[in-house]
């Protein structure tokens, strides 16, 4: 829909949100072309749109609905969306999406294509995934490592090949004390691999969009057994968020997302300037009452 395309330009234009994830400090250079892709899942009540696996008790195959996204780090709040079955690659995305020059893409190791990563290489996108389990021919290989004879990370230049397609990329993998090795696959050459890493690691900014949505706007339950109804009541639900979001950021003073939803639900019917009460309640609550009781005093003057 092009409303979350129409918004995402909106905040293009703002500087990044002190409140969204913590940050406060000034983005990088990458980080302001920083876009991230993935999809969740939505759980129905029956088989109506194609989902994937059985039930492990009754044996039954639930349907499911999957939600594709494409947001902006530096906006927070998604740019493209689209709805389709659970049983949909997620790779489908992909093949759609088109992004500016200089651009970075962050995503996982569900999209796998080589012909789209050729595709986006051309354009002058620069991708940064997670990789594993995927056959390469090795071209050069460099260890790192630390002061005390610790290896930091691995860094190769590989060479996927399906049928007539090849693709040139970077491999790094990166070794940390404390958990277990990092395996990144891009088409950047030039960043460091701890802005790679870096990268990575925004990309879980999405998931904290997906738990937005689901902890605040439950889709259990769905008004229409239908498709379309369905996917309706979907589409209501990321307005709404998105709504919300503006709503948020339009408040001065910070308040969590759930705060302010809670507040939206409360105060939805009364005549209140929401953005004033958010910021100071007291002083917008007191104003209130003290108009309530002017008009009440004048309507009993009248009365008499």
């Amino acid at each position: 829909m092009r409303i979350f395309g129409e918004v995402c330009q909106i905040f293009s234009g703002q500087p990044p949100s002190k409140c969204y994830k913590g940050q406060t400090h000034e983005p990088k250079d990458w980080e302001k072309l920083l876009y991230m892709m993935d999809s969740t899942t939505i759980t129905l009540f029956d088989n109506i749109l194609k989902g994937v696996g059985r039930h492990p008790k009754s044996g039954k195959k639930k349907g499911g609905m999957k939600v594709h996204t494409v947001m902006k780090y530096h906006v927070g709040v998604p740019m493209v969306v689209q709805l389709t079955s659970a049983a949909k690659h997620d790779h489908y995305l992909l093949k759609e999406v088109h992004l500016p020059k200089d651009s970075t893409l962050a995503m996982d190791r569900g999209y796998v294509d080589i012909a789209q990563f050729q595709r986006l290489t051309e354009e002058g996108v620069l991708r940064d995934q997670n990789e594993e389990n995927l056959k390469y021919e090795e071209l050069e290989s460099i260890t790192y490592v630390n002061p005390q004879g610790l290896v930091t990370h691995i860094d190769k230049k590989v060479l996927f090949t399906r049928g007539e397609l090849t693709h040139e990329a970077r491999r790094v993998e990166i070794f940390y004390e404390t958990k277990k090795p990092v395996v990144l696959l891009t088409n950047n050459f030039e960043f460091t691999f701890e802005d790679i890493s870096e990268i990575y690691r925004l990309r879980w900014a999405i998931e904290s969009l997906y738990k937005q949505l689901k902890q605040n706007f439950p889709l259990h339950f769905f008004y229409g057994d239908s498709v379309n109804a369905i996917q309706i009541q979907t589409w209501v639900v990321l307005i709404a968020n998105l709504l919300i979001t503006v709503l948020s950021r339009s408040i001065k003073r910070h308040c969590a997302f759930s705060q302010v939803v809670t507040m939206v639900r409360l105060m939805l019917m009364y005549y209140v300037d929401f953005i004033a009460f958010m910021e100071n309640p007291e002083k917008t609550w007191n104003d209130f009452l003290a108009n309530e009781m002017q008009k009440h005093h004048q309507n009993q003057v009248f009365s008499d």
